[in-house]
């Protein structure tokens, strides 16, 4: 037997039970997981809320981990026993000491990057990844606005971005964060909660805005981002931190100067065994390089889950924060 986190109904964190459960034994083309680490994110809230509905309950929650293979089914030529890995594309269901995964879904993770280095940074890594070179390419000597920079998925971007050579605009919500931010390569840093930040990316770029707007605050945040981007910009929607973003009226988008509006995925950017493979190569690629630094800031026990989630929710945590099984 082994222990994992599952909601029996969705709500608040109180709903998340720690319990005994029975991780079965690996099938055709999948692989038992011994894990060591395991991802916060806040898709994790949103499946416990309700939010992202579950295919049913009970279900466990978590999109991504790491640790060693203890077993593989039938099939499964790419990984042995005692391989370290990693996976961070779901199916929910990380929060567990032992998982069976798909062996499609996990990546190898090379000697120089821990596991909870790892379990950090593999879905924030990989979703900054498609955000800025796939989703909309960024290009050297952009100036882009980046709201939550702070945050796990921020912090990275930020340095990322540094390193592509572009400029970053990031938004905080206090003072603390925005040196946290600024430490990680945001040139410029918005105070939301005193500062109009569309009128503040219009005085930094001269009045012009900019090209692309990356978006994980959803509801707060949409008419800033909207009044933030440049002639033909595109808004990249990618969270629902604040709650999800009301509804755009089409001649919304053509009223302020024929924008682009998207609602990408990682899920959707890591669809097949290449794509996968290629985007954790290019995670891995900037963190050994030392472009892109990983910090744990917070470690939870497994089963404490219900403070990190509450952690999470009110704004108290900053940069990455791990579940240790």
């Amino acid at each position: 037997m082994s222990r994992a986190i599952r909601i029996h109904r969705t709500g608040g964190p109180e709903v998340l039970r720690f319990e005994e459960v029975d991780p079965g034994r690996p099938g055709p083309g999948q692989a038992l997981v011994r894990q060591t680490a395991v991802g916060l994110n806040f898709i994790d809230t949103y499946h416990r809320s309700g939010l992202y509905p579950l295919p049913a309950l009970p279900h466990g929650i978590g999109m991504e981990a790491a640790g060693k293979i203890e077993a593989v089914g039938d099939g499964v030529t790419e990984f042995a026993r005692g391989d370290r890995v990693a996976y961070a594309t779901g199916p929910p269901g990380a929060y567990a000491e032992k998982r069976v995964v798909a062996a499609d879904r996990l990546v190898r993770l090379p000697d120089g990057i821990d596991d909870r280095v790892a379990a950090a940074a593999s879905l924030r890594g990989m979703t900054v990844e498609y955000l800025i070179r796939r989703a909309f390419h960024v290009e050297r000597g952009m100036t882009v606005l980046f709201h939550a920079a702070a945050g796990g998925v921020g912090l990275i971007a930020c340095q990322w971005l540094r390193h592509l050579g572009a400029t970053v605009i990031g938004t905080v919500g206090n003072e603390e964060k925005a040196a946290l931010a600024r430490a990680h390569g945001c040139a410029h840093v918005i105070v939301y909660s005193h500062e109009s930040v569309a009128a503040k990316v219009r005085e930094i770029t001269n009045g012009k805005g900019v090209p692309v707007v990356y978006d994980s605050v959803g509801r707060a945040t949409l008419d800033e981002s909207l009044n933030s981007l440049e002639r033909r910009g595109m808004l990249v929607s990618f969270g629902n931190a604040s709650g999800a973003p009301p509804p755009i009226d089409p001649l919304t988008l053509l009223r302020k100067g024929s924008l682009y509006l998207t609602r990408p995925s990682l899920v959707d950017y890591a669809a097949t065994r290449a794509e996968l493979l290629a985007s954790a190569a290019a995670l891995f690629d900037v963190i050994q390089m030392g472009a892109v630094k990983v910090e744990v800031r917070k470690t939870w026990p497994l089963a404490e889950a219900a403070e990190a989630h509450r952690a999470l929710e009110s704004r108290r945590t900053a940069g990455s924060s791990v579940l240790l099984p």
